[in-house]
């Protein structure tokens, strides 16, 4: 079995607490967010309206979609309230140094 491959994503030290930053890897739109002493990366895309997440809230370990108001956990990607239905890939995190590295082949 092959290794998961990571692509560096960000800086660490480019991530501010609680502001998620919109990244693109492997053509994939990712959403990373540093909160409660973490870094998790989350499919940018609302599986409700088709809107970027990034420009969202982040609160309590979840991101809100800023067009309807449904909430996505960072951990699992499931929402926590209508009108999503539907959860949100979310992708392994790894961090190395100040280098903050993203697998989004393999959905977590």
């Amino acid at each position: 079995m092959s290794e998961t491959p990571y692509t560096r994503a960000a800086a660490l030290s480019d991530l501010e607490e609680d502001t998620p930053k919109r990244v693109e890897i492997d053509g994939v739109p990712v959403s990373l967010v540093r909160t409660e002493g973490e870094v998790f990366a989350i499919n940018d895309i609302c599986s409700h309206a088709n809107v970027s997440l990034s420009e969202g809230e982040v609160e309590d370990c979840a991101i809100e979609c800023w067009l309807h108001g449904s909430s996505f956990d960072l951990r699992t990607g499931k929402p926590s309230g209508l009108p999503a239905t539907r959860p949100v890939p979310v992708y392994p995190v790894k961090i190395e140094g100040d280098d903050v590295l993203v697998s989004v082949t393999q959905e977590s």
